[in-house]
């Protein structure tokens, strides 16, 4: 299954950053990040030997830390497995790569002159997300419901889950410091617009939008 190589492979990098110690990591991320200002600068980036364009891909499987890299790879466990099964495996990971390339694009252009750099797997795993909502609207998500001290767990449509995850993405966009390292949230609407978009030329031909019901996977 693609989504689980895709998660292995995240892994192993992370585990691959940590055995750098401190300035290699960061020599590590600085090479292989997407950084903005160098993305659109016909200079060469003075820390990397790959052209800025491989960055678009290169910076979706690097990570700041355990709580970024959990976070990503818990969604994609949890609605990537759906969405390969109805685009096949080679197509899933095309679809991935575009979703996370044009997330990554899309930060560099609202921010071209940063030379903070981009990395993580959300932009990716926003695109499945969008995939997600079009194919299985009335799948249903099991969340947690903390209301002090009231704490059950109350079954939602994913149109519902992930509307709301949109809104709050753009909602930081609008209320965000972009001027400062951070959340990526240009990223995170981006990669979900691309996965709206491209889900239609990725998805069988005989799988139909939003009348098929996702079977979730849970940890």
């Amino acid at each position: 299954m693609v989504a689980v190589l895709l998660i292995v492979v995240n892994i192993a990098v992370f585990l691959y950053q940590l055995t750098l110690g401190q300035e290699g990591e960061s020599r590590f991320l600085q090479s292989f990040a997407m950084i903005p200002r160098h993305f659109f600068s016909s200079e060469p980036s003075p820390v990397s030997w790959l052209p800025a364009s491989a960055t678009l891909v290169t910076s979706m499987f690097l990570h700041g830390g355990l709580l970024h890299l959990g976070s990503n790879m818990l969604y994609l466990w949890i609605f990537g497995n759906n969405v390969e099964d109805v685009m096949g495996k080679l197509r899933f990971f095309v679809f991935y790569l575009l979703c996370g390339c044009a997330a990554a694009y899309a930060y560099a252009f609202f921010h071209d002159s940063s030379p903070v750099p981009m990395i993580g797997a959300s932009g990716a795993v926003s695109g499945v997300l969008g995939a997600y909502l079009l194919l299985f609207p009335r799948a249903r998500v099991v969340t947690l419901f903390i209301f002090f001290f009231y704490i059950r767990t109350v079954s939602i449509p994913a149109m519902t889950v992930l509307g709301l995850w949109f809104l709050l993405q753009f909602l930081n966009v609008l209320v965000a410091d972009t001027t400062i390292g951070g959340v990526a949230w240009h990223a995170h609407i981006a990669g979900f617009v691309a996965g709206l978009l491209l889900v239609g030329l990725f998805k069988k031909r005989d799988v139909p939008f939003g009348n098929i019901r996702g079977r979730l996977r849970y940890p």
